[in-house]
């Protein structure tokens, strides 16, 4: 089968807005339905083996879904790590999240702490080795992260653990300075960084409403590393993950506003 080719997001129409209401109530009941399926059949039996598989089936099943609901599809391009790395992504919308951890063997995210307690999708990220960060805490929060990398380093490893360095879902075309945790990571831990550029919040964009039909790109661009300087890593990461999203942007139609 031919793989789909990066479009520009379809019109936004009344029909559009009944399709992404169709699509979140699918996500509700899917995610229920499979949160406890995994939980009896999946997690207990297999521990944490059993958490990565309901977490593909979960998100195989969601991407789809868009397709039927939505006729929103993707594209992958480049490399796809299969060892430890970090990942660091760029990060427009829950579609990257969706299609990037579908496509890891052993995702685990650095995550704010808030979202451990989602109902099911909460406890599944804890049980994925997801490293949770409490921004309250100040200095004192890289501190802890630092160390629970290191901790997961030694018991069950940490697989493709994604960040955002952003810190946030961004709209095409905005920029954020990227934060240092994730070359601190990279240094303490001693792996290689993965740049993730990509296109989609052209179509399911950072507030999520409404879902536009298409072909987004998602592209795994050369490794980083490991680093020796956090500094000039996160430098590199910043420029090689803007450039190449820029031009996915681009791609899909999208024309940055004059500076």
């Amino acid at each position: 089968m031919t793989a789909p080719h990066a479009t520009s997001p379809g019109p936004i129409t009344p029909v559009t807005y009944l399709r992404t209401i169709a699509y979140y109530i699918h996500i509700g009941l899917a995610t229920l339905v499979l949160g406890v399926w995994g939980v009896l059949f999946q997690v207990l039996p297999h521990g944490r083996e059993g958490v990565h598989r309901v977490a593909g089936i979960w998100s195989g099943h969601l991407l789809s879904m868009a397709r039927v609901y939505l006729n929103l599809r993707y594209e992958l391009r480049g490399t796809l790590p299969q060892g430890e790395c970090v990942i660091g992504a760029k990060h427009q919308s829950f579609f990257d999240i969706l299609i990037i951890a579908h496509h890891m063997p052993r995702r685990a995210f650095i995550m704010k702490k808030s979202l451990l307690r989602v109902p099911i999708m909460g406890w599944f990220a804890h049980k994925a080795g997801c490293i949770p960060i409490d921004r309250a805490r100040g200095s004192e929060a890289m501190k802890d992260m630092l160390n629970a990398v290191r901790a997961a380093q030694q018991s069950e490893g940490l697989g493709q653990l994604i960040i955002y360095p952003e810190g946030t879902r961004t709209l095409p075309g905005e920029k954020r300075r990227y934060k240092q945790g994730i070359g601190a990571v990279a240094v303490a831990s001693h792996l290689p960084v993965v740049p993730v550029a990509t296109n989609v919040g052209m179509f399911w964009s950072k507030k999520g409403w409404p879902i536009r039909s298409g072909v987004g790109v998602v592209d795994f661009l050369d490794p980083i590393g490991p680093a020796q300087s956090a500094t000039a890593l996160v430098s590199e990461l910043e420029m090689l993950v803007e450039t190449r999203s820029d031009a996915l942007m681009g791609e899909a139609g999208f024309a940055a506003p004059a500076p």
